[in-house]
């Protein structure tokens, strides 16, 4: 019998073979994976109004970077982080994730790769993968080349979501430190190094000692459910921005009423080294830089004045680097102020 499948350009035994790994990388016999939908028990006694909660995001062209590279094996904790950190930030508790794969060519030893981060990041973000697709797609994408998408459900008591809605004039902003660029700007980022300055994944540059770009660029985007999840239990958190694409001046206002603004004081924590560096190859200006990028702080909490030393205080036991970055304050005009330069 002729495999017409295969001469199309498609291997299902491929396939098989990613199921199988996948399966040995959770450790898994309840048969879970490989069925027609992943399977999840909820526990709704604990809960009075239980409201779930679901984002769904990808990896952008920061994949671009990991195919130069070929270096595949964080890319899928940042895929989890996206979609993870926008479920905390509502004061949910993640529950599972399933992740879409779509590739040129079914290489199971990359496809492990990849998966292997995305097992990491549900590990880290407390919650369970539960399922997945693996799509080869001959035509669609080139050979080496694939696209990687996530979805996240969570859950929460409706009384205690993050609606931001109590957020005043004289709440303190925290700001809980990123561990780069995470996953946003990268189209900018490529253009900036690759294209304009003829840069590429091996080029150390002397303001990034010690690590070549590919290392910097693709180090996996801060999980922070561990670091949120104490303080959302005992009520410590009146709001949270997920700081991704759109920066400082996009996603913070998500979180605030209209009547009030954040002031952020710009020196108030280390600016990263590859924010610099982008900065001075791009000649981005300051405030286009606070519209792109995270520029160090990945996650930016609202707390009561009187809670503020605690937060800080349990943040940094847990060796979570948080810094308070400025205030909130009676709106005059724009929805954030960037001041302290």
């Amino acid at each position: 019998m002729t495999n017409a499948y295969q001469k199309a350009g498609v291997d299902v035994t491929a396939g098989y073979e990613v199921t199988r790994r996948i399966q040995k990388q959770l450790k898994t016999d309840d048969g879970n994976i490989g069925r027609f939908g992943g399977q999840f028990a909820l526990a709704l006694t604990q809960y009075q109004s239980p409201v779930l909660v679901s984002s769904t995001d990808g990896v952008g062209t920061k994949l671009m970077v990991a195919f130069e590279a070929d270096q595949h094996t964080t890319i899928g904790i940042d895929c989890v982080a996206m979609c993870v950190n926008d479920i905390v930030a509502q004061g949910a508790q993640p529950l599972y994730f399933l992740d879409y794969l779509a590739a040129g060519q079914t290489n199971p030893d990359k496809i492990e790769q990849i998966i292997q981060g995305v097992v990491t990041g549900c590990q880290q973000g407390q919650m369970a993968l539960v399922g997945g697709e693996t799509a080869e797609m001959p035509g669609m994408y080139a050979e080496k080349h694939y696209d990687l998408a996530g979805f996240a459900v969570g859950i929460g008591e409706q009384a205690d979501l993050l609606t931001g809605d109590d957020i005043q004039a004289g709440d303190v902003l925290i700001g809980i430190a990123s561990s780069g660029l995470h996953s946003n700007g990268f189209s900018l980022v490529r253009q900036i190094l690759f294209e304009q300055n003829q840069l590429t994944v091996d080029s150390q540059l002397p303001e990034l000692p010690g690590q070549t770009l590919g290392e910097v660029l693709l180090t996996p985007t801060q999980i922070y459910v561990e670091a949120m999840q104490p303080l959302l239990k005992k009520h410590l958190i009146k709001g949270a921005a997920h700081i991704t694409g759109g920066g400082f001046i996009e996603n913070v206002p998500r979180m605030l009423p209209e009547a009030v603004a954040a002031v952020i004081e710009l020196d108030s924590w280390p600016v990263l080294p590859i924010f610099k560096a982008l900065a001075q190859y791009g000649q981005l200006d300051e405030l286009e830089m606070y519209n792109i990028f995270n520029m160090g702080i990945g996650m930016v909490l609202a707390v009561a004045p009187d809670q503020a030393a605690t937060v800080l205080a349990e943040l940094n036991q847990a060796q979570t680097q948080a810094f308070q970055i400025g205030t909130v304050q009676t709106r005059q005009q724009n929805a954030v102020e960037l001041v302290g330069r």
